[in-house]
């Protein structure tokens, strides 16, 4: 008795430690200061575009973010904008033509990147410029707080949206029934410059040459590679209350004396007072094909059931009883009744049969001892 006490003042105490640890370690990690990649739609750091992203679903009717492959692209729908903000990698010739095929389906992929060099086909020069006036294609100036010195090529058949005197700063090129709008001027979009000179009338410039409402923020190139992992899936302090949660289910397994393996029965709990007559005649039928003779044994003891259960004389034929079945199975249908009938007559009536055969009846005749016994 004392020792129960004792293991329950433990289990008492071990509880209250695993409920302080989880709690003190939620405040621990929520009061840490979060740490945002660069370019990410949902970051409010000075260097991610969160003020973007959030100006865009104000203003649009659908601005969603997209976190997986290119490949799962909605691209029979147009009249989309795909914006990608500063790649963190180059994709593959697999997701560059999954790319391509959502701009030739009609859509926009809008692409901020300070070299894109190895994507599209784009071309770069780089020119020594600390010029901060940019022109839009009307030829109006706007003023800017810095740029880099990397200036696009466009082709001929390229229209020229953004230009300074050191070269292109962006411009528009069709690709099938849809287009690509490049910028080399991802800072502008950043929290910290957005709203610094004449950064926004230059993005939004480039906005309204999309001519679209449906946003896509594409999160994949920054590391969308792991996007559907379950860490990234579920917030930190949720995964450290399951991981707690398991630990704790696997204490109180312990704790409850439970093992895992196989389960071996006890010879006992199968044979009852070890008579192991019954399974030893049933191997004995069946080794000498007495299907026959199993048969009538099984169908009299349901007639025997039949006598004490339900007051049906054992001498009636299997055929007369339709009348009586009929009124205590109510659930069974009369055809059924009937065919169970005529069928049992005419197996019972056979010297041979196949051992298929007299397994199908067999679990038939148990299943109408089933019905007697438990009515």
């Amino acid at each position: 008795m004392q020792k129960q006490i004792s293991n329950k003042r433990m289990w008492i105490w071990l509880s209250l430690l695993l409920i302080v640890f989880m709690f003190s370690s939620y405040f621990i990690i929520e009061k840490q200061p979060k740490e945002y990649p660069i370019y990410a739609s949902d970051s409010p750091s000075p260097t991610g575009v969160k003020a973007f992203y959030t100006y865009l679903k104000n203003n649009n009717d659908a601005v969603k973010r997209w976190s997986v492959s290119p490949e799962k692209l909605p691209s029979n729908t147009g009249k989309q904008v795909l914006v990608m903000i500063e790649p963190y990698f180059i994709p593959d010739s697999g997701e560059i033509e999954a790319y391509e095929a959502f701009m030739q389906a009609g859509n926009t992929i809008l692409l901020f990147h300070e070299n894109p060099k190895g994507m599209f086909d784009l071309s770069v020069e780089l020119k020594e410029a600390d010029l901060t006036i940019v022109k839009d294609h009307k030829g109006t100036g706007h003023r800017v707080e810095e740029t880099t010195p990397v200036r696009l090529q466009p082709t001929d058949q390229d229209e020229v949206l953004l230009s300074d005197e050191a070269g292109t700063m962006a411009f528009k090129r069709s690709v099938g029934d849809g287009q690509l709008i490049v910028s080399n001027s991802p800072v502008w979009l950043t929290n910290g410059k957005i709203l610094k000179e004449d950064h926004l009338p230059l993005i939004l410039s480039l906005i309204n040459e999309a001519d679209a409402n449906i946003f896509l923020f594409d999160e994949y190139i920054h590391g969308g590679k792991n996007a559907e992992h379950v860490l990234t899936l579920y917030p930190r302090w949720f995964l450290l209350l399951m991981l707690q949660g398991v630990i704790v289910t696997i204490l109180w397994l312990w704790y409850r004396g439970k093992r895992f393996g196989p389960i071996f029965i006890p010879r006992e709990e199968t044979v009852r007072y070890s008579d192991e007559g019954v399974s030893a005649l049933a191997a004995w039928y069946i080794r000498g094909r007495r299907y026959h003779d199993s048969l009538v044994i099984q169908a009299d003891y349901v007639k025997l059931l039949l006598q004490e259960r339900w007051r049906i004389p054992y001498r009636k034929e299997w055929n007369d009883l339709f009348e009586q079945l009929e009124q205590k199975w109510p659930h069974m249908p009369k055809a059924e009744i009937q065919s169970l009938l005529n069928g049992l007559t005419n197996v019972l009536e056979k010297e041979t049969m196949s051992k298929q055969e007299y397994l199908l009846w067999s679990k038939r005749i148990e299943r109408m001892r089933k019905e007697v016994e438990e009515e």
